[in-house]
């Protein structure tokens, strides 16, 4: 599972984000391996001030091959706070997505070899 971090310009991007990022999407979501092929987070502080107090924000998109990709929004006064919640909301939302995807999958009516229907019976 490839993971991408991104930032705006109001953002200071440095390698201890960027290992937050992984170890909340790998701790988070690490499950769903098999399935999610990239996640993409994308951080910024919406309040555009780098020492304004809040509006932090953090939006995830989990690329699932078979799948529409799956989106979450988080919004904290601390971007740590915002990353790990977002992490927790992602991994509800793949649940709840790869769930309905299993489910959709089980109820698919299986092919049965019905033995009758290759015969031919004649009435005599």
């Amino acid at each position: 599972m490839q993971i991408n971090v991104n930032t705006d310009n109001t953002i200071d991007k440095h390698q201890g984000l960027d290992e937050h990022v992984e170890n909340v999407v790998n701790s988070s979501i690490g499950r769903f391996s098999d399935q999610v092929t990239r996640v993409d987070v994308h951080l910024s502080n919406e309040v555009k001030e780098k020492k304004a107090d809040g509006g932090q924000s953090c939006m995830m998109e989990a690329r699932v091959a078979g799948y529409a990709p799956v989106v979450v929004h988080e919004h904290a006064a601390d971007l740590h706070q915002a990353v790990q919640n977002a992490g927790g909301k992602l991994a509800r939302a793949l649940d709840s997505a790869l769930g309905r995807l299993q489910d959709k999958n089980k109820h698919t009516s299986p092919v049965v070899d019905d033995p009758l229907s290759d015969k031919h019976l004649t009435d005599s």
